[in-house]
Parts: structure tokens; C-alpha cells; sequence
């Protein structure tokens, strides 16, 4: 639930989240993926090392952000929904889930209270994102939507 000294270091992909404390030096060397940091402190930026991300909040959205349908069925189970698809987008979604994964297959007490108590610890996470794959996440999206855009 925590990392130590050069958590992230040289990721090129996939998604971390960090529900615990970090070291220094995070995401030294992060080109890729995305990492989420619960910054119950305040104070994550002076351990993350800025030269190839950014630090972003993460956005309320205005959907279910609890994966479920209305029968309160898991919606990625029944391959309703792709959160780990487009990772520019729907954070606290994706967040939530992997946060209730996590709780589901470790049975993490602290992970069921960050659930339990989810909008006030949802504003405390921060998204961790390397400056060119945001990039090359976005230009992909456009040629998605161009493409899209020519085939009707």
C-alpha cells in the first residue's frame, strides 16, 4: 500500500496505484503508464521527481463511478466497459476500481475505508502522468475520432 525510494522508476506502462507513503525520487524515468497517489500529506510533489511527468488532480465525473449497473452488478465483469482503455480519461472510475480490487483480494482495511469514505479522499489522490505518452495518448485519440468522423 506503500513504496519506498524510486517507486515508478522507468515505468513504461500499465497503471499503479499508491495508497500508502512514498520515497523519493518517484517516477524517475517514467515514460509510460499511469500511477495514482493518494497525497494524504500533501506534500508528494516534493518526492516526485518532475523531469518527465506531470502532476493532475482527479476529475469528478459525473457517471457511476462505482462500476456497477443498476442491478449493482460489476459492469467490467459482463464486458460492459474498457476503464483501462483510454487513459486520459474517466480516473476516478478506473481508481475505484482497482481500489476494490484490491480490497476485494487482500481484504485491506485501509482500502475499505478509502472506499467507504470516497469523496473525501478522492480530492487527495493525484494522477501521475509522463509529459510525452499524454501526448501520444492524445494524438491517438484525435486519429480514433478522425477516422471516426471519415467512415460516417
Amino acid at each position: 500500500e506503500g513504496v519506498g525510494d524510486h517507486g515508478c522508476e522507468y515505468m513504461t506502462g500499465g497503471v499503479v496505484v499508491v495508497l500508502g507513503s512514498t520515497g523519493r525520487n518517484f517516477a524517475a524515468g517514467m515514460s509510460g503508464g499511469v500511477a495514482y497517489v493518494l497525497d494524504a500529506t500533501g506534500n508528494f510533489e516534493k518526492r516526485c521527481n518532475l523531469s518527465m511527468v506531470e502532476l493532475e488532480p482527479i476529475p469528478v465525473e459525473n457517471h457511476n463511478s462505482h462500476g456497477l449497473d443498476q442491478n449493482g452488478d460489476d459492469l467490467e465483469s459482463h464486458g460492459l466497459v474498457d476503464i483501462m482503455h483510454d487513459m486520459t480519461k474517466d480516473d476516478a472510475k478506473r481508481l475505484r476500481h482497482l481500489i476494490e480490487r484490491h480490497a476485494r483480494y487482500t481484504g485491506s482495511e485501509y482500502a475499505r475505508h478509502i472506499l467507504d469514505e470516497w469523496a473525501n479522499y478522492l480530492p487527495l489522490f493525484v494522477k501521475v502522468m509522463p509529459v510525452d505518452y499524454k501526448k501520444a495518448l492524445e494524438k491517438i485519440q484525435q486519429a480514433r475520432i478522425s477516422q471516426a468522423e471519415v467512415q460516417h
